[in-house]
């Protein structure tokens, strides 16, 4: 079953790498414990062979003699679980204690005076050795082996109650910081669910972009998706427009024309000077749209591209006038927004410079400007050395149907197109006098 939750995804990875933790947590700890059990052991059977030395005596005969009472009380119990031994050099036994009556004698490994051995012995029993030259006063030497061995469940029994206290912390530990992670990946992708939030508020009309303070990783989401929503509404917004502009003003045109059916030759100079004016309309309220109806998506666009292709093409338009084109812009300045927009505002204003110039265009872009306490990703500024616009015409320039020069052909809706599109696009438009050229100047903020 697959698992769509991102949350719980990120829960059960973290849960696998914990519970895989600790099961090798608890094998290294109990092993470890099991090894310090058995170190322990061995030094308390070296402290009963210690004492069965003490209380061995060889007689001057050369035999070994053991008393009837030993340190270890265990070792007179039968069944006791602690067993002595005694061996010669041949191996054989010698002595045993009392509690190893009726048991198999396991032979000791060969050792040399002084060595011992700690081994696991047949039984499940622990069994330490320890070889000695044994000389007595008269100058009789023998040698012996001397075996203490207890039950192994000695080493199990606490090997075991570890193994369940062990069991039993990891898994309250397990669970804790099982808690812990639930909380701190709740705490960690909380911003995505605040940025899910928000974009549902923007789908039910509540919200009309991303404002809130998203995490750092999410604040280029959050851009993109704003300049995706900024250029989606303006693309409905503009087919609303055109479409409604465009029904209003055909309106008139064609009522003329039903009433120039009748009598059509009469009426000739009348009718195509309303056909010209309705295609003049189409062409205006096309161009007001300025997008195409196949768009798809925003992406990234190369503003620079853009720019280097329309200088090319305006170049060919106006090659009587010879220009001469200044362009700098970076090697790569990418814009989020449709392409048509962006070549819709850089060729009516490279247009309008070349169309207003004398010889000279002047094209600079720049990224990362800020204008008052608004930053923007790019500022596209665009200079001719014309007569320029006087400030008070400015904002009549941007209407739409109005021209500069009404002896200039056009339809006055080119600076109207750049300055609608540049608003939907959350942009800024400026106009001036242009420092170095003394025509004018366009400076265009795109976020």
């Amino acid at each position: 079953m697959q698992v769509k939750s991102l949350s719980v995804r990120l829960l059960l990875s973290a849960g696998l790498v914990l519970a895989a933790f600790f099961a090798l947590a608890s094998v290294v700890l109990e092993q470890g414990f099991r090894e310090s059990a058995e170190q322990a052991l061995k030094e308390k059977l070296q402290v009963h062979v210690y004492s069965l030395l003490s209380a061995a005596e060889l007689k001057n005969s050369g035999d070994l003699s053991m008393p009837n009472g030993l340190p270890e009380p265990r070792f007179a119990t039968p069944g006791s679980g602690l067993y002595g031994f005694i061996h010669s050099t041949k191996k054989n036994p010698v002595w045993r204690s009392p509690s190893a009556i009726g048991l198999n004698v396991t032979p000791p490994p060969e050792l040399s005076a002084g060595n011992s051995a700690f081994l696991m012995a047949e039984h499940e029993r622990y069994a330490l050795h320890y070889a000695v030259i044994w000389k007595n006063v008269v100058g009789v030497e023998r040698e012996y082996v001397f075996t203490v061995t207890e039950d192994a469940q000695f080493v199990s029994s606490q090997v075991e109650q570890f193994r369940k206290t062990l069991r039993v912390w990891l898994l309250a530990l397990g669970l804790v910081l099982i808690l812990i992670q639930l909380i701190l990946l709740r705490w960690g992708i909380k911003p995505l669910r605040v940025i899910v939030k928000d974009l549902a508020a923007i789908e039910k009309g509540r919200k009309t972009h991303l404002d809130g303070d998203y995490a750092t990783e999410l604040e280029g989401l959050a851009g993109n998706l704003n300049a995706f929503i900024n250029s989606e509404r303006a693309h409905l917004e503009r087919y609303r427009n055109a479409l409604a502009d465009l029904a209003h003003s055909l309106k008139t045109p064609l009522s003329i024309l039903r009433g120039c059916a009748d009598s059509f030759s009469a009426n000739k100079e009348t009718v195509k000077e309303q056909i010209l004016r309705m295609d003049e309309i189409v062409e205006y309220q096309l161009q007001r749209a300025a997008a195409k109806g196949e768009h798809k998506t925003v992406g990234a666009v190369d503003l620079s591209a853009i720019i280097e292709k329309t200088a090319a093409s305006l170049g060919k338009v106006y090659i009587d006038k010879n220009i001469t084109f200044d362009i700098t812009v970076p090697k790569q300045s990418l814009v989020y927004c449709d392409e048509g927009d962006l070549y819709e505002i850089a060729g009516n204003l490279m247009d309008n410079a070349c169309k207003w110039c004398g010889s000279a265009v002047k094209v600079n872009v720049f990224l990362n400007q800020s204008k008052g306490r608004q930053n923007f990703a790019v500022l596209l500024e665009i200079e001719d050395d014309g007569p320029g616009i006087p400030a008070g015409k400015l904002a009549e320039i941007l209407k739409r149907g109005v021209r500069a020069d009404e002896n200039i052909h056009g339809h006055g809706i080119g600076m109207a197109v750049v300055n609608e599109l540049v608003g939907l696009l959350g942009g800024l438009l400026e106009g001036k006098k242009s420092e170095t050229l003394y025509g004018m100047k366009w400076s265009v903020y795109l976020p």
